[in-house]
């Protein structure tokens, strides 16, 4: 556990102390958020996060690497002689090439066709490196074995594609997509960790606690300069590598633990262990599916963007950023941490705790303690960074939208970047 501590906090300071080198980048290059119609925001903002974000899980896996701990991770036994395991690298370049796709959009604003294609090489770069799909989890005490290598890369390809796109869309307001993936991937690493002990009494090395250790730890490092009011987005460069370290580490625990050694209710997690890596991106896959179906019913195109994401609809009933953010934050732990739970406890009480915790969920996102009071609202101070969401009729449709509440923000020199 030490060990994979320490990895988290060596990607942690390593991404807070290159966060500024990315801003300064992002100012550099022209790579700024603007003020849209649809955004929150409402000052431009830098948005290559994302290049802080590899640079910190770059080192944190090179430590690791050097760690007796972890050797088992990457150098396996095959046929006797030891060779050495390329699955940790393979995701350490697929995020790399995600993060200069991000960069390249970051800058220039690829078209969508482009980005899929370069989210296709990556996934299909990482499967190269034998970081693949080859079972599916479907009930207890059963597995599927996928026999076609076509459509185990088919599989893990879709797979690492979704979870990208899921974290890319729920990316709208401050802290958001970093403290959803660092509260999910907690976890995922608490998870994981639990289910190697239990396979292996000898051995508790695990790529898939290594890669989401050091995910956990780049959010965490990530976090202090993207909460609101944030000085830095992570940009598509960000939100891509997030999504492809945790699909990579659910395709890389699936079918992984040995279920002789458990029994009961924990087999249900060791079964289904796609289970909790849904939980993580359970909302930007709701988002993300609520948009698709949103944007097709309304004739338009599934990428159109507008301004009826979850983030902008909790602005809209009254929640301050920051709240919006923290109460989005408690429903991501809800269901990723009961998910956990059933590692440990019956599903019966799992069941009762997380209805418990869903009402209480509910209550704070319903509740009257949306409009009342100052408890966690954004800082006067820091208004420029927030806008409230005026309801629309139509997405981003000026001619059906509400008057603006507040009067229009233009655009500030460039010195006030600095």
């Amino acid at each position: 556990m030490r060990v994979y501590l320490l990895v988290m906090l060596v990607a942690a300071v390593v991404t807070f102390l290159a966060t500024p080198f990315a801003r300064w980048v992002a100012l550099r290059t022209g790579a700024i958020t603007a003020v849209r119609d649809r955004d929150v925001h409402t000052i431009p903002t830098p948005r290559l996060g994302g290049l802080a974000m590899l640079l910190g899980l770059v080192v944190a896996v090179v430590f690791a690497s050097q760690m007796p701990f972890l050797e088992s991770v990457f150098v396996s036994e095959v046929a006797g002689r030891l060779v050495a395991d390329s699955r940790a690298w393979g995701i350490v370049g697929a995020a790399a090439i995600v993060c200069l796709l991000g960069i390249a959009d970051d800058i220039w604003d690829l078209d969508w066709m482009t980005k899929l294609a370069g989210q296709v090489l990556a996934a299909g770069f990482m499967a190269a490196q034998g970081v693949v799909l080859f079972t599916l989890p479907l009930g207890i005490g059963e597995q599927q074995l996928i026999w076609s290598s076509r459509l185990q890369l088919a599989a893990t390809i879709l797979v690492v594609v979704v979870a990208m796109n899921a974290v890319n869309f729920v990316d709208g307001l401050d802290g958001l997509a970093a403290g959803l993936v660092a509260i999910g991937g907690t976890a995922f690493f608490v998870y994981s960790y639990v289910l190697t002990q239990k396979a292996s009494a000898d051995d508790y090395s695990s790529l898939a606690t290594l890669v989401i250790a050091a995910l956990v730890g780049i959010c965490a490092g990530f976090l202090p300069h993207n909460f609101h009011p944030a000085r830095i987005f992570m940009g598509d460069s960000g939100s891509m590598v997030l999504g492809l370290v945790m699909s990579a580490a659910s395709i890389v625990v699936t079918g992984k633990i040995e279920t002789d050694a458990l029994s009961g209710a924990q087999q249900i997690p060791a079964f289904i262990p796609i289970l909790l890596p849904l939980a993580v991106i359970l909302l930007p896959l709701l988002d993300m599916g609520m948009a698709v179906v949103r944007r097709v019913a309304r004739g338009r195109s599934p990428f159109h963007p507008d301004r009826m994401h979850l983030h902008h609809r909790m602005l809209a009933i009254g929640h301050s950023h920051r709240r919006a953010v923290l109460i989005l934050y408690v429903w991501t732990a809800v269901f990723a941490f009961a998910a956990v739970a059933l590692v440990q406890w019956h599903w019966h009480g799992v069941a009762v705790g997380l209805a418990v915790a869903v009402l209480v969920s509910a209550v704070l996102t319903l509740g009257p303690l949306r409009t009342r009071g100052r408890f966690l609202d954004d800082d006067a101070a820091t208004t420029t960074s927030s806008v409230p969401v005026t309801p629309t009729t139509s997405d981003d449709d000026p001619s059906e939208a509400a008057p603006p509440s507040s009067p229009a923000v233009t655009t500030p020199p460039k010195e006030a970047l600095r």
